[in-house]
């Protein structure tokens, strides 16, 4: 893991991180937690409030008040409840009124957010991308006034994540995230757990590598008998903590999906 020192507080102009205390195997250091806001604004926008955890929300919420301003919008990258499960009691606490989200089960108040949205709260400007793979419902936001992309679970700060979705959807995602990032000259990712990323493209790079290799790994699986995600999980991630391979079970089981799929599986 980081040093959590290198997390929290991390950020740019625009967007500070506040990382919860829930530190695992799947969350890494924790959930970043991120307050957006342009420098002299009176009201910020909170990326991903974090898990139900009261002393984190109300940290978050007094790191707000501290700064002279208070909470015009929260919205989530997901709807995981590390990300997402604190929501509705930060909403009560800061006396927010929305919640947006993809998936409507996540949201406070009718407005939404999808594909293409701008939001504007005190005169900051977020863009929404559709990004999923990681889950359905997985945003990214680009906040083009710093160069950063926002991109929750999609890419984290190290190692890999889990691809609950469909693999063809999360390999469009990063490659569409890396074209992207050439095209606007994107210099840092701030994901959703782990530290900021200063070299989007090589991120991205080593992202689309990694799902190769490990595309290449479960059809060499596959060809020596293995049939469902378990007995691929045993032969390919032989040398990774067991306490792991519930999750690179669902990844792997996108993998055999995606190979199932594209005829490259003979059952």
């Amino acid at each position: 893991m980081a040093d959590e020192h290198e997390i929290d507080g991390m950020g740019t102009r625009r967007a500070t991180c506040v990382l919860a205390p829930n530190p695992s195997a799947m969350t890494l250091d924790g959930t970043n937690t991120w307050i957006v806001a342009e420098p002299d604004a009176d009201e910020v926008v909170v990326i991903d409030p974090g898990p139900k955890d009261l002393k984190h929300l109300r940290r978050v919420a007094d790191k707000i008040t501290e700064s002279g301003r208070r909470v015009g919008l929260i919205v989530l990258t997901h709807g995981h409840p590390d990300h997402a499960a604190g929501a509705g009691k930060f909403a009560e606490l800061t006396g927010t009124r929305r919640i947006r989200a993809l998936d409507p089960r996540h949201r406070l108040g009718e407005e939404g957010l999808t594909e293409g949205d701008v939001i504007t709260v005190g005169g900051l400007e977020l863009h929404v991308m559709e990004t999923p793979g990681h889950s359905d419902d997985s945003l990214t936001f680009w906040l083009p006034a710093d160069g950063a992309v926002l991109t929750g679970d999609t890419v984290l700060g190290y190692g890999t994540t889990v691809v609950e979705g469909k693999l063809g959807d999360y390999l469009s995602s990063l490659q569409r995230l890396r074209e992207f990032s050439e095209r606007t000259g994107a210099s840092v990712i701030l994901p959703g757990h782990g530290p900021k990323l200063d070299d989007p493209i090589a991120a991205l790079d080593g992202y689309l590598e990694h799902r190769r290799r490990r595309l290449a790994q479960v059809e060499e699986a596959v060809q020596a008998g293995a049939r469902t995600a378990r007995e691929v999980v045993e032969r390919v991630y032989a040398d990774v903590d067991r306490k792991l391979w519930k999750a690179a079970e669902a990844s792997v089981q996108a993998q055999l999906d995606y190979l199932r799929e594209s005829g490259r599986l003979p059952f």
